[in-house]
């Protein structure tokens, strides 16, 4: 977003938890973006981004998965996946990613199944995968930050819905042996939400003979 805005001409301000990823921190700032500290977890962050778009004139709030156009955006990881696979597996946070790459392989391939991946520690979008509603939770514990959601947007539960075939759940623990995994056998260094699709092929007995995932996000803490 900082990237895009920067360079026409719009000034960009980006509310984060306090304790964000410092690498993430740097690289905003780096692109040009006012980064403000929240004291408390993204959802706090995300409450302090509203109020402060309410008193700006000019100011536009962007929030990731309550926009179709972004998640769409998401489209074109599926015409990538969809040259093989009859499986997709594909970490969901706010649902922008799940929702952008099911909005295309349901259209053109409906047949293919789409699975979303949470870390056990924050499963309310699992919960109101299931509920067919928002359901939030108390907190979002795990080291996924990318991941941590514990308020859903009702949009985004909406529609996944109605692209989304199945949801599971990973421990921490699988999170970093998938992190391992890719480092070891593929040479990518993934943060731990990047590596929720391969942890969840690597301990769930996923349908398909030939499952796909997305390694999403290089900001590995330090």
């Amino acid at each position: 977003m900082t990237y895009a805005a920067v360079r026409r001409g719009k000034r960009v301000t980006v509310f984060v938890p306090a304790d964000v990823n410092p690498s993430k921190r740097t690289r905003m700032e780096r692109l040009g973006a006012r980064v403000v500290l929240s004291q408390g977890d993204g959802d706090t962050a995300e409450a302090e981004a509203r109020a402060f778009a309410a008193g700006q004139h000019d100011a536009l709030l962007i929030e990731d998965g309550r926009e179709p156009a972004i998640a769409e955006g998401a489209g074109t990881i599926g015409i990538e996946l969809l040259k093989h696979p009859i499986t997709v597996v594909i970490p969901v946070g706010d649902g922008a990613l799940v929702t952008g790459i099911g909005c295309w392989v349901k259209a053109h391939a409906p047949d293919v199944r789409v699975i979303g991946v949470c870390a056990s520690g924050a499963p309310c979008m699992v919960d109101s995968w299931r509920a067919g509603q928002p359901i939030t939770t108390e907190r979002a514990d795990t080291i996924a930050e990318g991941i941590a959601v514990r308020d859903p947007i009702p949009e985004s539960v909406a529609r996944m819905e109605a692209l989304v075939d199945d949801m599971v759940l990973v421990d921490d623990a699988d999170l970093l042996d998938a992190i391992d995994l890719a480092f070891q056998h593929l040479g990518v260094a993934l943060e731990p939400s990047g590596a929720a699709g391969l942890a969840a092929l690597t301990v769930h007995n996923l349908p398909g003979s030939l499952p796909a995932t997305v390694l999403t996000g290089a900001n590995p803490r330090p």
